[in-house]
């Protein structure tokens, strides 16, 4: 009898535990989702910006055409990115191209006088801050929740339920690179 109570003791303990587990994981992996959904809201912001930054700077400068169609690409590519891999990849395009554009703004002095231009520009500094705050956020959460997938024996549970990792937001190799602006 003593042995029979301490099987189904052993038992309901170990339900509790995969029960505890198993809610832990749903928890961090919906935090994920929901801070990569922050991030989202923010690029958004970003590419709805970008189409007033390059019209404000064709007028100025007409013959930069090949670094505004940088611009317009990264931000197609970030608008039809179809997962959060996709995503984050775009993303990194689209600051590259922004560096390259407001680097260029230097060679006209108009432009840079234009409040239009320097509205835009804040509002871009504002957003990009607003990026690297929300990139922060959501990797933190994500470390939490690969480290709950990844550790004994909660790794066990995940394997179990079929918890997949999430991808980091990093940093591109051409994010990575100086930007190079040529005139």
């Amino acid at each position: 009898m003593l042995g029979l109570i301490i099987v189904i003791s052993i038992i309901v303990l170990l339900l509790l535990y995969v029960v505890k587990t198993y809610n832990t994981l749903v928890s961090l992996r919906n935090k994920v989702n929901d801070q990569w959904s922050q991030v989202d809201v923010v690029l958004k912001n970003r590419n709805d910006l970008i189409p007033n930054v390059v019209e404000t700077v064709k007028g100025y400068a007409k013959h930069e055409k090949e670094t505004l169609n940088e611009v317009i690409e990264a931000r197609n590519k970030a608008i039809n990115a179809t997962n959060s891999v996709e995503e984050i990849k775009a993303a990194g395009e689209v600051s590259q191209a922004l560096g390259k554009l407001f680097a260029l703004s230097e060679s006209y002095p108009d432009l840079k006088a234009n409040q239009n231009f320097i509205n835009l520009q804040d509002n871009l500094k504002d957003i990009e801050e607003k990026i690297r705050f929300s990139r922060q956020f959501y990797n933190d959460t994500v470390l939490t929740y690969k480290n709950k997938i990844e550790m004994f024996p909660s790794n066990i549970v995940a394997n179990i339920f079929g918890f997949k990792p999430a991808a980091f937001f990093e940093a591109t190799d051409e994010e990575r690179k100086n930007v190079e602006v040529k005139f």
